[in-house]
């Protein structure tokens, strides 16, 4: 069977065209659109379709944000998307509409050993929960369970819970970005693209120091939190590497929160467009203190492996999955 599949981010938005029938699905035809340069989602599948030869038989999109009754209104996304609509305007009578880290989630059992980085080693459960994290325009949070033969995904909007520091620094990031957000501070504010550029910034504002006129230069002219990513890998500006290793230890805290929160004894799998860039400096130990940084539960977390999550297609892996398993996967 002939589908499409979307992920469809604030930032970015894939769509591609899949067969489906067993086994893995064969991507026929992938395109990337920047998702604030459209109007809506139609209109972009539209042209999408439009190269197209053969109309979809079924279509499923993971949407970054809640999604009810065939329904999301995304905090990052710039357009409300409307299942319904979609389905009247694309001819398409079995179309869904699930959340992004749902459509990751399906994902994650269709990935092969190259689509996975190990970042940490652990003794997983092979019956136990997985948890799913991922750092991007947004932070998204889900976590999968098996049930029988099959995996169920229950996606959540944990990154839109409270940010709780842990030290003075974080304390006063908590109030620096107080004003910035208009009062309530949750995890997304920090753990996200924005959030690496609101790190930088109060590095920066909190060590009295200039700002490195090269690199405000660059944030001009690109998306800050790339310049951030840049520098601070290459170390050639010392605030972007600080604000890379701040982030990362508090990205290692968060992954080890919601391994307790649901006792992920299957493993903590990062997704999001930011872990593969810079899994070098994940891997670099501080990702890991912080994981492990649980008082008495630090034992256990000690057998939960991590793993970045390569392969970024794996929504669309996901969103076909769902349409494959039909209807005994639309219920679960």
């Amino acid at each position: 069977m002939r589908v499409l599949v979307g992920d469809v981010g604030g930032t970015k938005t894939l769509l591609a065209t899949a067969e489906i029938g067993g086994g893995r699905p064969r991507f026929l035809r992938e395109e990337r659109y920047a998702t604030a340069d459209w109007e809506g989602l139609l209109p972009m599948t539209r042209a999408f379709l439009g190269g197209e030869e053969a109309r979809p038989e079924a279509a499923c999109f993971g949407v970054a944000g809640p999604v009810a009754e065939g329904r999301c209104i995304g905090p990052n996304l710039p357009w409300p998307v409307d299942g319904g609509e979609l389905s009247r305007g694309l001819g398409v009578d079995r179309l869904r509409i699930i959340n992004d880290f749902d459509a990751a989630g399906y994902g994650i059992p269709l990935l092969v050993p190259d689509d996975l980085h190990a970042l940490k080693e652990g003794a997983p459960d092979p019956k136990g929960p997985i948890a799913l994290i991922g750092a991007g325009t947004g932070l998204g949070e889900a976590f999968l369970i098996r049930d029988g033969r099959r995996t169920r995904v229950l996606p959540t909007e944990g990154g839109h819970a409270d940010f709780a520091p842990r030290d003075e620094r974080e304390w006063d990031l908590l109030l620096h970005m107080r004003p910035l957000v208009g009062g309530r501070v949750s995890v997304e504010r920090v753990l996200s693209g924005p959030g690496l550029a609101r790190i930088y910034r109060f590095l920066v504002a909190r060590a009295g120091a200039p700002e490195n006129p090269a690199v405000r230069a660059e944030m001009e002219r690109e998306d800050p939190a790339a310049v951030v990513t840049r520098r601070g890998l290459d170390g050639t500006d010392r605030a972007s590497r600080d604000a890379l290793d701040l982030f990362i230890s508090l990205l290692g805290a968060e992954a080890g929160n919601q391994a307790l929160r649901i006792l992920a004894t299957g493993g903590v799998y990062l997704g999001g467009g930011i872990a593969p860039r810079i899994r070098e400096r994940l891997a670099a130990g501080g990702f890991t203190r912080s994981f492990l940084d649980k008082g008495r539960f630090a034992p256990f977390l000690e057998k939960v492996p991590v793993f970045i999550i390569l392969n970024r297609r794996t929504p669309l892996l996901g969103a076909a999955a769902v349409l494959a398993e039909g209807d005994a996967l639309a219920e679960r």
